[in-house]
């Protein structure tokens, strides 16, 4: 169940245990884990003008939802985004890469941008013509690596 916090931040209330793309992960987000990750969310990606950001675990679990998701079913989104990293995985061991960290899909009038925040999130990002791709990259990996710290140091 999505239980909305606050704006467009929501935590999903049913994840005390997911099983992930590589076996058993607990995951518990408190409130200031929760708090940090908007704030890293907003102030990375929704100020330089990122239409809407969603955070998802490996196994397509929409765990929080930043700017304005433009009416569409995140649920469904965060699962297709899921199922599309597992598949990217297996091509880029067919070609022989160990994975590829990102993918990038170019719309008419949106752009997707998807990225592994360390081993078992993705962060979707949308955005319009408005925002260079450049721009997103680099704010995506700057926000990834907040992240990370984030669950490092209240792990």
């Amino acid at each position: 169940m999505l239980f909305q916090l606050f704006d467009c931040i929501y935590l999903d209330t049913t994840l005390s245990h997911i099983t992930g793309w590589r076996g058993d992960m607990d995951i518990t987000l408190s409130k200031q884990q929760v708090d940090g990750i908007t704030g890293i969310l907003h102030s990375y990606l929704i100020n330089p003008g990122v239409d809407c950001c969603l955070l998802i675990d490996r196994s397509g679990n929409l765990l929080i939802s930043k700017g304005d998701p433009l009416s569409m079913d995140t649920s469904a989104l965060a699962a297709l985004t899921a199922a599309n990293f597992g598949a990217t995985e297996e091509i880029a061991r067919l070609i022989g890469e160990k994975n590829f960290t990102l993918l990038f899909h170019k719309g008419e009038r949106e752009n997707i941008h998807f990225s592994k925040v360390g081993e078992h999130l993705i962060l979707i990002t949308i955005f319009g013509h408005n925002v260079s791709l450049g721009l997103v990259r680099l704010k995506v990996e700057e926000a990834a690596r907040g992240i990370v710290r984030l669950f490092e140091t209240s792990g």
